[in-house]
């Protein structure tokens, strides 16, 4: 029994686990600078979803609800990065080899089980109802949402969402292995950005942006009504591969017609 705490002790990597979370942080603000600084599409995007996110925030429901992410999300980035992440991370620097796999690997077991909660718990299935159809529905009061409704959710969804998460994480560190830090920080960037952008008002969908186009119409139908399909977050396999990919009229009909919004405006 003594032996347990000093496994647990050598086990438990913290400065791994703060640099992973220092570099997301320094990483995603570069990006996001680079990117709105030297790209028009991303700059006329950040510029229409700001203006709505503005707008709504003029909501005393909504902005409590965001002020109460805002609070509550640090919380949880602090648990996770002081309690679980230094598990699940290695003092190792791994191959290039192997941090791609393994970002790969995180991500489409996440995206699998994000997919059965998300269909199952928190949408009416068609084979039941949802349990938590009820705390899911907070965020579906956004039926044409901008960036900034990622997180204009509940709070049992965002614990649950970020639990999920760092917990496909963790659970994957007993098969594989403890991740190096450049995949949790590829991984948590990829899963952060993927999930914003695909609440995007998109500007375009001409060459090179038309995928980034696809994930923003497709989780906007998905909003549209609560009874759409694309339950899905990371990429549209799953809604593919179970038949729930929605074109905007419902799943399980089969259309053919590339998926489009009309254009936006501020």
């Amino acid at each position: 029994m003594d032996q347990i705490p000093a496994s647990l002790l050598a086990s438990y990597n913290w400065q791994q686990s703060l640099i992973a979370a220092v570099a997301i942080i320094a990483i995603t603000m570069v990006l996001r600078a680079l990117g709105t600084a030297l790209v028009p599409t991303f700059r006329e995007s950040a510029r229409i979803n700001k203006a709505s996110y503005i707008e709504k925030m003029q909501r005393p429901t909504y902005a409590a609800n965001q002020a109460w992410n805002r609070k509550w999300g640090m919380f949880f980035w602090v648990v996770i990065f002081a309690a679980i992440v230094p598990f699940a991370i290695s003092t190792e620097l791994h191959s290039i080899g192997r941090v791609l796999r393994d970002c790969v690997i995180i991500l489409l077991v996440y995206d699998f089980f994000y997919y059965l909660v998300h269909r199952f718990l928190f949408h009416d299935s068609g084979y039941f109802k949802g349990p938590l159809m009820w705390v899911h529905a907070v965020h579906h009061r956004q039926h044409n949402p901008c960036r900034g409704d990622s997180s204009f959710i509940h709070p049992i969804e965002v614990a649950g969402g970020l639990g999920l998460y760092v917990g496909t994480i963790l659970g994957l560190s007993f098969v594989l292995g403890a991740f190096s830090v450049p995949t949790v920080v590829i991984t948590w960037i990829a899963f952060s950005e993927i999930n914003q952008h695909n609440h995007d008002l998109w500007p375009t969908d001409k060459f090179p942006y038309k995928y980034l186009n696809t994930m923003s119409v497709m989780h906007h139908n998905h909003h549209a009504h609560f009874t759409g399909g694309n339950f899905a977050t990371i990429s549209l396999l799953y809604d593919w591969m179970f038949g729930t990919l929605d074109y905007g009229k419902g799943y399980g009909k089969v259309v053919h017609a590339r998926p489009k919004r009309e254009k936006v405006e501020a």
